[in-house]
C-alpha cells in the first residue's frame, strides 16, 4: 500500500483542488488599483470621494435568480426585498399576482407541499434522455429527411453524454481510490510522527527506523509542496480530496444519471413554458451557500463591522430560487426573470450558466420583457476556461440571429494580481460576447448560518458587477440600462500588464483579447462618467 504513494504527484493535481499560496488582501474587491496595488473594483474610493456628500435618490432592487439567500444571515438584515402587498403566513395571495406569501420572493423549484429539489440533472442528461426513444433504434438510412438536422444532434448529444459519463464514474473510482490510500498514509505518519497535525515541516524533519516509512513521509512532501503552504497540513488536502469526491459522486447519482428525475416534487409540467405560477416561497432552500455569497457581494451591510462589505449600500435582495445542484431548466429561468421584472427589480443577477438550452426562445423572450420594462440583466460567463460565443454558454446575449440584448452584461472573473495571472485561470472569455472582467478569484462573502468564506468563480465576478450597477442607478436613476451598460464599457481599467495567461491552457496573450472592452469594471470611473452637470 505505500508503495502507492509514488503515483499520488501527478493524479492529485489533476484533481484541481490546489490550495491558494497567496493569502489575498482583504476586502480587495473594494479596493483600488492604483491606491491599493490590487485589481479591485475603486468602491471604496467612490464612496470617499465621489458619493461622501451626495444623497442617494432611490433603493435598487436586484434580484438574485440562484440556489436560494439565507434571509437571516447577520450581514444582510435590513439588505432583502419585502413585498409589502403580501400578508406573511396567511396561506393567501394577497397582492394577485399569482404567488402566495411570496413575502420575500420566490422559489421556482420547490412544491405546493414544501419539498424542494436539491440536486438535478444536467441539460446534456435530460436531452439524452428525450431524444433517445426517438432516434437510438435508427440507422442514418431510417431518417426521414425533416428530421435531419435532430438525429445529428442526437449523434452529438449521445456521444458527448457517453463520453462524459464514463469520464465522471472513472474520476470518482480514481479520487476514491486516492483517498482511501491518504487516509491510510495519514494514519501511519500520524503514528509515526505522534502528531494529529502534519505540515511540510514535519516530514521534512522526519526520521524512523522504518525506512519504508521515511521514503512515504518525503514523498507526501512533494505533495505538499506541490498542493499547498506551509501552513497547509495534511487534514486540508483530504478534505480537498474529501470534495473531490463528493463532487464526483453527485456527477454520478445525480447529474448524468438517466434514471434521476426530481421534477416531481414541483407538481408542473416541465414541458409547459405557458406555466407561471408553480413552486413555493422558499427561498433559501436546502442550500443556499451560492446564492448567499453572491447576495453578500452585492449588499452585505458596510456599517455593522461584521464579515465583509458589500458593494452597494442602497440595493435589496430579491432571492428568486430556480438553481438546483445541477443545471437550471429553462422554463425556470424565464419563469423567474418574469417574477423579478413584474414584482420591481431594476437589476437581475444570474450567476449560472449551462451548455445546451432547448428552450432558448423562451428564455429570450424573456429578456426582451426585462428589456422593455428597463431591467439589465448581468450574467456570469462561465467557469470552463473556454471561448464562449452564442452557440455554446447558456442563457446569453443573443436573442435572435443578429440581435444582441442591450440590456445584458457578460462577466469574466479576475484575480487581484497585474501580472500574467491576472484572468482567474477557470473563467470564460471571448472578444465577442463577454464584456470586460470583475473580481472573481478568492472574493470573500456572506455563506449561511452567519458565516463567511472565499469563493472563486464568474459566480462571483457577475454581482460585483450587480453591485456596481445598483450604485449608479442609486443615484442616477434616470439612465436606461443600455446607457448604464456604455458606461461601465466606457469606465473599464486598463492593466499595465498587456500578456496574460489565457484561461484554459495558460497560452500567452494579450489581456484585452478576452472580452469586448479588454478592461476590468471599475466602479469610481463609471460613477464619474455617470455625473450629471450639476454634480
Amino acid at each position: 500500500m505505500l508503495g502507492l504513494v509514488l503515483s499520488l504527484g501527478q493524479p492529485v493535481l489533476a484533481l484541481d483542488y490546489a490550495l491558494d499560496s497567496i493569502k489575498t488582501p482583504d476586502d480587495w474587491f473594494n479596493l483600488d488599483p492604483e491606491e491599493n496595488g490590487v485589481m479591485g473594483t475603486s468602491v471604496n474610493k467612490a464612496y470617499e470621494l465621489l458619493l461622501k456628500d451626495k444623497t442617494p435618490k432611490q433603493t435598487v432592487v436586484v434580484a438574485v435568480i440562484d440556489s436560494g439567500v439565507d434571509i437571516e444571515h447577520e450581514d444582510l438584515q435590513g439588505k432583502i426585498w419585502v413585498n409589502r402587498d403580501e400578508i406573511p403566513g396567511n396561506g393567501k395571495d394577497d397582492d394577485g399576482n399569482g404567488y402566495v406569501d411570496d413575502v420575500n420572493g420566490w422559489n421556482f423549484i420547490g412544491g405546493k407541499d414544501g419539498r424542494n429539489v436539491s440536486n438535478d440533472t444536467y441539460e446534456l442528461t435530460r436531452e439524452y434522455v428525450r431524444l433517445k426513444p426517438l432516434y437510438e433504434s435508427l440507422s442514418p438510412d431510417d431518417v426521414k429527411r425533416r428530421d435531419r438536422n435532430e438525429y445529428d444532434y442526437w449523434l452529438t448529444i449521445r456521444d458527448e453524454f457517453e463520453e462524459t459519463r464514463k469520464e465522471a464514474e472513472m474520476n470518482l473510482q480514481f479520487a476514491s481510490t486516492i483517498q482511501d490510500n491518504l487516509k491510510e498514509v495519514a494514519r501511519i505518519l500520524r503514528s509515526a510522527l505522534d502528531k494529529e497535525e502534519i505540515r511540510a515541516e514535519d516530514l521534512r524533519n522526519m526520521q524512523h527506523e522504518d525506512e519504508r516509512i521515511v521514503k512515504t513521509a518525503e514523498m507526501v512532501l512533494q505533495l505538499f509542496e506541490q498542493m499547498g503552504t506551509e501552513e497547509t497540513t495534511f487534514r486540508d488536502i483530504l478534505e480537498g480530496l474529501a470534495a473531490e469526491v463528493d463532487y464526483y459522486s453527485t456527477q454520478v447519482e445525480y447529474a448524468y444519471n438517466p434514471e434521476f428525475d426530481p421534477r416531481y416534487i414541483v407538481g408542473d409540467d416541465p414541458d409547459n413554458y405557458r406555466e407561471r405560477h408553480y413552486g413555493n416561497n422558499d427561498v433559501v432552500g436546502p442550500d443556499a451557500s451560492h446564492g448567499t455569497h453572491v447576495a453578500g457581494i452585492i449588499a452585505a451591510d458596510r456599517h455593522n463591522d461584521l464579515g465583509m462589505r458589500g458593494i452597494s449600500d442602497h440595493a435589496l435582495i430579491m432571492p428568486v430560487r430556480a438553481v438546483p445542484d445541477g443545471d437550471e431548466r429553462d422554463k425556470d429561468v424565464a419563469n423567474a426573470i418574469y417574477y423579478a421584472v413584474d414584482n420591481g427589480a431594476d437589476i437581475i443577477n444570474m450567476s449560472f450558466g449551462k451548455s445546451y438550452s432547448p428552450g432558448k426562445k423562451y428564455v429570450d423572450k424573456a429578456v426582451r420583457y426585462a428589456k422593455r420594462k428597463g431591467v439589465l440583466l448581468i450574467h456570469a460567463a462561465g467557469n470552463s476556461g473556454e471561448e464562449v460565443d452564442r452557440c455554446n454558454n447558456f442563457p446569453n446575449k443573443w436573442v435572435g440571429r443578429r440581435r444582441v440584448a442591450p440590456n445584458w452584461v457578460e462577466v469574466g472573473a479576475s484575480s487581484w494580481l497585474e501580472d500574467e495571472n491576472l484572468p482567474g485561470s477557470f473563467t470564460n472569455y471571448s472578444g465577442k460576447s463577454v464584456d470586460f472582467f470583475a473580481p472573481g478569484v478568492e472574493v470573500y462573502s456572506t455563506v449561511p448560518g452567519n458565516e463567511y468564506e472565499a469563493n472563486s468563480g464568474t459566480s462571483m465576478a457577475a454581482p460585483v458587477v450587480s453591485g456596481i450597477t445598483a450604485l449608479i442607478m442609486a443615484y442616477y436613476p434616470d439612465l436606461k440600462p443600455s446607457e448604464i451598460r456604455e458606461i461601465l464599457h466606457q469606465s473599464v481599467y486598463l492593466p499595465e500588464e498587456d500578456m496574460v495567461n489565457k484561461p484554459g491552457d495558460g497560452e500567452e496573450v494579450d489581456f484585452d483579447s478576452l472580452s469586448i472592452t479588454g478592461g476590468l469594471v471599475n466602479a469610481y470611473r463609471a460613477l464619474k462618467l455617470a455625473q450629471t452637470p450639476e454634480d
